[in-house]
């Protein structure tokens, strides 16, 4: 069966084809082809005369026979390049302010069969419980959704509680320095994306939270995960960790943007020997000395001494400014 294509000088194919997919007239079922000097791009319909006159003169219209796609499409394929996302649960983000948000949204759903909403992120991380807000740009318009990170499971909604997939990694990290006897108090435990895996490999996670809604999706997360050795506390650390001196042998400080306000509590709390792992929000030219300074100061005030163990760069986060963990120990 024959279908509509444009034929075009192979040097000006690429141009060309962003032109069609810009008009949404690429038929992407179909492979493109070479015929002697020119690129065959297969249409899913004939150009009209206002559409021809978008291309190189030396465009040119046909019909012919073509072959089906033997490849998944990618999002290269659709859209022409590649654009930032990332994807919890069946949700898919993007920057709501992206050019092409619409045509991204689409491309999406059609890409990753098992993401039925694309919403846009319109805020940074704000406000006393941490949440960003968001626009709904393809699909069905959901924020809550359940995400799947090494054997776990997390209801969430994103509207209501603040959650990456991006540090999986870091937590797996951190995970494996636990041991099976440890007390791990985690400051900051949102819908416990740490406390749920560390729960798995140790005697006691004591889970701490402002956020309502937060604490609401935690305590569902941990019967979801059937784990029964986590103690889920809804207030201020600051506040939580006073009825807890010294029983930490980890203590996570994932609240990058303001931990530094947490640090005289965390020391509190800290078993002696016990780690500290410190994240913060630094400059490139500072990465680490003046977070280690804070650390140490807190330590000082309240008689004790810390070790440092680790420094380490988790990921970018804006254009100079990087998230990092720094390790300690307190004794």
């Amino acid at each position: 069966m024959k279908h509509p294509c444009i034929l075009i000088p192979k040097n000006e194919g690429e141009p060309v084809r962003k032109v069609i997919l810009e008009l949404d007239l690429l038929d992407k079922g179909l492979k493109i082809v070479s015929v002697d000097a020119d690129l065959c791009l297969p249409l899913s319909r004939m150009l009209s005369s206002e559409e021809m006159a978008l291309l190189p003169k030396e465009a040119r219209q046909d019909e012919r026979e073509f072959e089906s796609h033997d490849k998944f499409l990618t999002l290269e394929d659709i859209l022409g390049f590649t654009p930032s996302y990332e994807v919890v649960g069946d949700i898919a983000l993007i920057e709501a302010d992206e050019a092409d948000a619409e045509k991204i949204g689409k491309a999406l759903l059609e890409i990753h069969r098992h993401v039925k909403t694309v919403l846009g992120v319109i805020s940074a991380v704000e406000g006393e419980f941490r949440t960003r807000r968001f626009k709904v740009i393809a699909g069905d318009g959901r924020t809550d959704t359940v995400h799947k990170d090494h054997g776990c499971k997390y209801h969430v909604d994103l509207s209501r509680a603040y959650f990456t997939p991006r540090l999986s990694t870091e937590r797996q990290r951190i995970v494996s320095q636990v041991g099976e006897n440890d007390v791990v108090v985690d400051m900051f435990a949102g819908v416990g994306p740490y406390s749920i895996p560390i729960a798995k490999k140790c005697k006691m996670v004591i889970a701490m939270d402002k956020n309502p809604d937060a604490i609401h999706f935690l305590k569902e997360n941990v019967m979801l995960n059937s784990v029964d050795n986590v103690e889920v506390i809804e207030g201020d650390a600051n506040e939580i960790v006073r009825n807890n001196e010294g029983i930490g042998d980890h203590v996570i400080m994932n609240l990058p943007h303001s931990a530094d306000a947490f640090l005289d509590a965390a020391i509190f709390v800290t078993a002696s020997g016990g780690v500290i792992h410190y994240y913060g929000m630094t400059h490139e030219d500072d990465l680490y000395d003046s977070s280690i300074k804070l650390i140490s100061n807190a330590a000082e005030k309240a008689g004790r001494d810390i070790e440092v163990l680790e420094c380490r760069t988790v990921r970018s986060y804006a254009p100079h400014q990087y998230n990092v963990c720094i390790e300690v120990r307190v004794s």
